[in-house]
């Protein structure tokens, strides 16, 4: 069978560089080593003159290493893999492409392939190496290396995730793909990893949650801080965060009250005892009892105080302080809005 070989448009360098490089880049550094030993003694703009003359010479020497026209395809990928073992991961990444594009099919093309997804990975071009990893395991489906592919492009999504304030989609697409991972290959050896990276998500999206609701309460919006202090608690419940969401949930729900109209109040100070109550069903040992136990200690107080009755309609409305999130923001799940409610942004 013929061997493929690499053509003009397909090659590195243009055809003037490639004509006889190596032959001719050693006669003329040898004729020229010869003229300047001639010279007794160099001047010094002949020396600056020769030193410019082997720069010129040793970059040129460099296009040897490029693929160049009438290179086969297995010379074409032994020059790329020289650059990916040198780590230069740009060249590596030029040079793979070209080996794919003349070997697609080919046992060659497909090293290529899974060595362009690592040349992208390698210099953290992450969103490019994810994409390659997926045609990887799409074209190759049944090659050893296709799990180790799969799990690349997760974890690949996953570090494009930016810190917990930002627009957390990247987080939740790697998080859905480790999952499908985990059960396709339940016993992989990439399996603790992928479950390792969940639980990191995890707390991260149960973070941006909590300071959300963090930010609400410093701003006076106590309905809303308490919406997103009960995202924390149902979504992410294993989280460090959900127990100090719960108290905070609790002092939301005082201080909504506090601020509401006298017919509102018994309302919401028994949904913070209820927020305490379900406090103790779930964390009956938790490091901040003391100020649930305070919080709980208010809130009755503050019922107490209350007229046995309110007068139903002796006020009309609410104050601003009710105004909470939209109802699109209250969705469950790992996939709810990162968005805070219309008009508000979260602490930057």
């Amino acid at each position: 069978m013929m061997q493929r070989r690499i053509n003009h448009t397909q090659a590195h360098c243009s055809p003037p560089e490639m004509d006889h490089q190596q032959d001719a880049g050693t006669s003329r550094t040898h004729d020229l080593w010869q003229f300047f030993k001639r010279l007794t003694p160099p001047t010094l703009n002949q020396s600056v003159l020769f030193f410019g003359l082997m720069v010129l010479l040793l970059s040129s020497c460099r296009s040897n290493d490029l693929i160049l026209p009438g290179d086969t395809l297995d010379v074409a990928f032994e020059k790329a893999m020289s650059f990916y073992e040198k780590e230069k991961w740009q060249d590596a990444a030029s040079s793979f492409e070209t080996v794919i594009s003349v070997g697609r099919g080919t046992n060659v093309g497909q090293e290529a392939q899974f060595y362009l997804a690592e040349s992208y990975y390698n210099s953290k071009r992450y969103l490019q190496a994810s994409s390659e990893y997926d045609r990887y395991a799409t074209f190759f489906n049944r090659s050893e290396r296709k799990e180790e592919a799969e799990f690349k492009a997760a974890l690949s999504l996953h570090l494009m995730s930016p810190r917990y304030k930002l627009d957390q989609s990247y987080s939740r697409q790697a998080m859905d793909r480790f999952r499908l991972f985990l059960s396709k290959y339940p016993n992989s050896e990439y399996a603790d990893q992928a479950s390792e990276t969940i639980a990191e998500i995890r707390e991260k999206l149960a973070k941006k949650n909590y300071m959300s609701g963090q930010f609400y309460m410093r701003n006076g919006m106590y309905e809303a801080a308490a919406i997103y202090y009960n995202l924390v608690i149902d979504q992410y419940p294993e989280s460090p965060w959900a127990e100090s969401a719960l108290v905070d949930q609790i002092d939301a729900y005082i201080l909504f009250a506090d601020n509401s109209i006298a017919s509102k109040q018994r309302e919401r100070y028994e949904m913070a005892l209820n927020s305490y109550n379900r406090y103790l069903q779930l964390f009956p040992r938790g490091e901040n009892r003391s100020k649930a136990e305070r919080l709980q200690d208010n809130a009755r107080d503050a019922l107490d105080s209350l007229p046995k009755e309110n007068a139903a309609g002796s006020e009309v409305g609410d104050d601003s302080r009710e105004a909470g999130p939209p109802a699109g923001n209250t969705t469950t799940g790992d996939t709810q809005a990162d968005a805070a409610p219309t008009g508000y942004q979260t602490d930057s």
